[in-house]
C-alpha cells in the first residue's frame, strides 16, 4: 500500500503514536507523518504510507491554518495548559484590547521557538533538553502571519482564535506573545490544525473509520496518491521503455524525451499516467536524471 492517508489525528497522543496506530490497521510496515502536532492538538495530520515515504523532502510548503483555543492569565513552562503553571496574572482586558492586540501579530513577525519544540540544536531536539530543566538560547525566526479572526470573544478569560500562516509558526508562541503583550500571559488551551499541506480537515478521516474501512475491505479508497501531494511539480511523459528504464536507475536523453520545456524536479510519467518517480532535468548535460523512484 503506497501513498497517502489524511488523518484527523486525535487529542491526547504524539504524532509518532498516531502514525503506528494507522500503520497497524492498515498492515503495513513503513509509515511516516509530514509535520508534527503537539499531543494535545489534533486536526490534519498526511500519513505517508509505504514507498511514499521516499518523497517527504520533495513534499511542497505550504500554509497552515489553525483553530486555537487561548487561556490568558496563565503562564507555563510549555505554552499551553498540559505544562508546569509558572505563574498567574490577573486578567483585566476589554474585548477591544484583545482585538486590537490580536491584530497587531498580522504580517510579518519574529518568533522564538518554545523549548518544548522538535526544533534541533546541535543534533539534540529542544524538547528533550527541556525535559532535563534545560534552556538554550534560540534564534528568532521570520514566520508570516497571513489572517486572524476572533471567532469567539472572552468568556471565563479564554477566547478562540483562527490563524492562518507560514509553515513554521508556531501557535504556542504566537499566544505566548499575544499574552504577553496583553500583560496578563497566555497559554493555549486547545489547538485544531484545519489545514496543512494543502488538505483541509473535511478531507480527513478518523482512525475509527480507517479501521471500519478495513474491516469492510474498502481502506484503498482512503488512500490518496503520490501523484497528488507532488502535483507541483510539472509532469514529463515517458515511453514505457523510458519509464522501466528509469525505474531502474537509468538517466534519459533528453533529446529522446517529448516534453522538453520543464526544467529542475519533475514528475516522470509512463504513457498511462502512472507516476515513475521524481526526475530531475540537466539542460547543460541534455539528461533527465533519477531524483527519486516510486516502489509500489
Amino acid at each position: 500500500m503506497t501513498g497517502f492517508i489524511f488523518l484527523d489525528k486525535p487529542e491526547g497522543i504524539t504524532s509518532f503514536t498516531a502514525v503506528n496506530k494507522t500503520r497497524r490497521l492498515l498492515g503495513i510496515k513503513k509509515a511516516g507523518h509530514t509535520g508534527t502536532l503537539d499531543p494535545m492538538a489534533t486536526g490534519v495530520l498526511p500519513i505517508m504510507l509505504g514507498g511514499a515515504t521516499r518523497f517527504s523532502q520533495y513534499l511542497p510548503v505550504h500554509d497552515k491554518e489553525y483553530r486555537a483555543k487561548i487561556l490568558l492569565g496563565t503562564i507555563t513552562d510549555t505554552l499551553d495548559t498540559t505544562g508546569e503553571i509558572l505563574e498567574k496574572r490577573e486578567v483585566n482586558v476589554s474585548d477591544e484590547e484583545l482585538n486590537d492586540t490580536v491584530m497587531s501579530f498580522k504580517g510579518d513577525i519574529k518568533q522564538l521557538p518554545p523549548m518544548y519544540s522538535a526544533v534541533s540544536k546541535d543534533g539534540v531536539r529542544l524538547y528533550k533538553l527541556a525535559r532535563q530543566g534545560i534552556e538554550i538560547e534560540r534564534e528568532l525566526r521570520d514566520v508570516t502571519i497571513h489572517s486572524l479572526e476572533i471567532v469567539k470573544g472572552l468568556e471565563n478569560n479564554e477566547f478562540i482564535l483562527d490563524v492562518s500562516c507560514s509553515a513554521g509558526t508556531y501557535i504556542r508562541s504566537l499566544a505566548a506573545d499575544i499574552g504577553e503583550k496583553l500583560g496578563c500571559g497566555a497559554v493555549i488551551s486547545g489547538l485544531r490544525r484545519t489545514f496543512a499541506n494543502g488538505i483541509s480537515i473535511e478531507r480527513t478521516v478518523t482512525l475509527d473509520e480507517i479501521e471500519k474501512a478495513v474491516e469492510k475491505g474498502t481502506a484503498d479508497k482512503l488512500i490518496a496518491p503520490c501523484d497528488e501531494m507532488l502535483g507541483t511539480y510539472p509532469a514529463v511523459q515517458v515511453t514505457a521503455k523510458q519509464a522501466f528504464y528509469f525505474s531502474n536507475g537509468g538517466t534519459l536523453d533528453l533529446d529522446r524525451v517529448k516534453d522538453k520545456e520543464n526544467v529542475g524536479i519533475c514528475r516522470v510519467k509512463s504513457p498511462e499516467g502512472k507516476l515513475v518517480g521524481l526526475g530531475k532535468i540537466d539542460r547543460e548535460k541534455g539528461m533527465l536524471e533519477v531524483e527519486k523512484i516510486l516502489v509500489y
